[in-house]
């Protein structure tokens, strides 16, 4: 079988409680779980932002989009840390055309 590495993008949103320090962590730890697994192609921090609507009482998150490729074996995984990580309130993984 074929090693296909495909592109996609991640957004995913820290809850804004857990800390300035605590969020740059999490930031880092997903941007380098990515690069271990694949190739950064973009690191785009969006910041505090108002949440659409409120998720579990909360009404902003920290917002943060990396592009990257990688097989796709790895999505299933990097999307099962994100359920277990405490501070991540939403998360999307999209692949992106060719």
């Amino acid at each position: 079988m074929e090693n296909v590495i495909n592109k996609y993008e991640t957004i995913f949103v820290i809850d804004t409680g857990v800390g300035e320090e605590a969020t740059a962590s999490l930031v880092t730890k997903f941007k380098d779980l990515i690069a271990a697994n694949g190739t950064v192609d973009n690191v785009d921090e969006w910041g505090k932002r108002r949440l659409a609507y409120e998720i579990d009482h909360k009404r902003e998150g920290y917002y943060t989009l990396i592009e990257f490729s990688s097989q796709a074996e790895f999505i299933a995984e990097l999307e099962r840390i994100y359920g277990i990580t405490d501070g991540i309130i939403r998360s999307i993984v999209i692949r992106k055309e060719q």
